[in-house]
């Protein structure tokens, strides 16, 4: 099959091609990190308003099939959750071309679903974990789920899933001290480590930049016992700069989208849990497909839909801007 591109891929109006969909299949999570949503929760997405799974089959492969899509990865809320999840993951990975598939996850079930995952093409996930700190943990999360989280990790590992990714954000006076104990862990688990600079994307809007912990931050409190070289291998559009550790051959990741952002090299378009596209993970504007996939719309007319969609994408966040506005919805309900 001919790969779509140039204009007949997702283009906008600045000449980046999105080929990396991120899927939200749930807005629901069972954990409760202060830094994304209130202990109480969040009034959640009724379920007649979230795609079923033959939808999101519908929208992926139309992604696939027509418009350049090479990258699939499922994220939430907490995916986990979703019971068709393998299902759909066969059904994605079938598409001809068949694209990567890879799971953002909070790995509290990963241990029991992490081989039926396997079983049907998933080729690797990213794994939630702030802190290996059983209290911290428990602070930050709200839930004491922290062996469940190292068993979901081995899994995850055991099942193939590699290379395995733990995605760390560090909160000022939490456990801002700890990246060093984090990438020692995981380079003893054979993980590989990404740090993720806080985004204003908190359901209670109490992000700021000064309480933020910065690339610079994580930087020197890495290098103050490990030595860092930048890895030679291409960026391209991949969120994380990575570094070789002690010479390599390991290496941890900075995701600096706050302080040293990469929107001119942003190859990424999102379809959250109700059939929303968002063409920025900050964008405050989204386009239903939903209504058209429960409509008559043919595949081709909600492909061309689609494309008018990424057309507004503007050149970058704007998170530095005095006029930015955090996005209506929090993390969980976009997908990361």
């Amino acid at each position: 099959m001919s790969t779509p591109t140039g204009t007949h891929g997702l283009a906008d109006s600045y000449g980046r091609v999105a080929t990396d969909l991120r899927v939200s299949l749930t807005d629901r999570c069972n954990l409760r990190c202060n830094y994304c949503m209130p202990a109480e929760g969040l009034e959640w997405l009724p379920t007649e308003e979230t795609l079923t799974d033959d939808e999101v089959v519908r929208l992926v492969r139309i992604g696939v099939e027509q418009l350049g899509i090479r990258e699939v990865r499922f994220t939430g809320g907490e995916p986990l959750l979703r019971r068709g999840l393998p299902g759909i993951v066969a059904r994605t990975k079938a598409l001809d071309p068949s694209p990567e598939v890879s799971l953002t996850t909070n790995a509290l079930g990963l241990s029991r679903t992490a081989d039926a995952l396997a079983a049907a093409g998933l080729d690797r996930v990213n794994v939630s974990l702030d802190t290996i700190r059983r209290d911290l943990f428990h602070q930050i999360t709200r839930r004491d789920r922290l062996d469940d989280v190292l068993a979901g990790l081995a899994a995850a590992k055991s099942a193939g899933l590699g290379p395995v990714k733990v995605n760390a954000v560090l909160l000022r006076g939490v456990n801002d001290r700890h990246a060093a104990e984090l990438l020692r862990f995981c380079l003893e688990g054979d993980y590989q480590l990404r740090i993720i600079e806080q985004m204003p994307l908190d359901a209670q809007h109490n992000w700021s930049r000064e309480k933020m912990v910065t690339a610079q931050e994580i930087f020197a409190s890495l290098e103050a016992e490990f030595t860092l070289t930048p890895d030679p291998e291409h960026r391209g559009s991949a969120p994380a700069e990575t570094f070789l550790v002690d010479g390599g051959p390991a290496k941890v990741g900075v995701i600096a989208s706050v302080t040293r952002p990469f929107c001119g090299d942003c190859d990424r378009v999102r379809l959250t849990a109700d059939g929303q596209v968002r063409n920025c993970l900050f964008a405050r504007e989204e386009s239903d497909l939903r209504a058209a996939l429960r409509g008559t719309a043919t595949d081709e007319e909600i492909a061309d839909q689609w494309r008018l969609a990424m057309i507004t994408k503007r050149p970058g966040h704007g998170i530095d801007d005095t006029t930015f506005l955090q996005p209506t919805r929090p993390m969980s309900a976009i997908g990361g």
